[in-house]
């Protein structure tokens, strides 16, 4: 019998596969969230490293923000991230939401990303 962090694995796993698929050069925006905080990163798959991050536990996020695990939290992150990645060159990514819904913050997220001039 498989464990919850077993499905979770797997779910992972069955949407990074369909990435792989129609990525190619571009990056991929990862996103976690846990209960108190949500996390984005552009990740180059090419040479394994993180171009871009932005997280709700930054300092100028954390004074604003009331709770780190909420939609307007993702939705700041999703605009910070965005703002960073068009800074650094970086306009076409793929989406990756790992093992999580598209919904609720996940979603803010991406919308809030998308506003800010990232294109998936």
């Amino acid at each position: 019998m498989l464990t919850g962090n077993d499905r979770y694995l797997r779910r992972q796993k069955r949407t990074r596969a369909r990435l792989a698929a129609s990525r190619g050069d571009r990056l991929r925006l990862s996103v976690h969230r846990s209960n108190g905080h949500i996390y984005a990163q552009l990740i180059d798959d090419a040479t394994r490293s993180t171009k871009v991050a932005a997280s709700s536990l930054e300092k100028d996020l954390r004074t604003a923000l009331k709770s780190g695990g909420n939609i307007e939290a993702a939705a700041k992150v999703g605009a910070l991230i965005a703002q960073r990645a068009v800074k650094a060159g970086f306009k076409s990514v793929v989406f990756d939401r790992g093992s999580y819904l598209y919904h609720g913050r996940v979603k803010a997220l991406a919308e809030a990303a998308r506003e800010n001039g990232l294109e998936f």
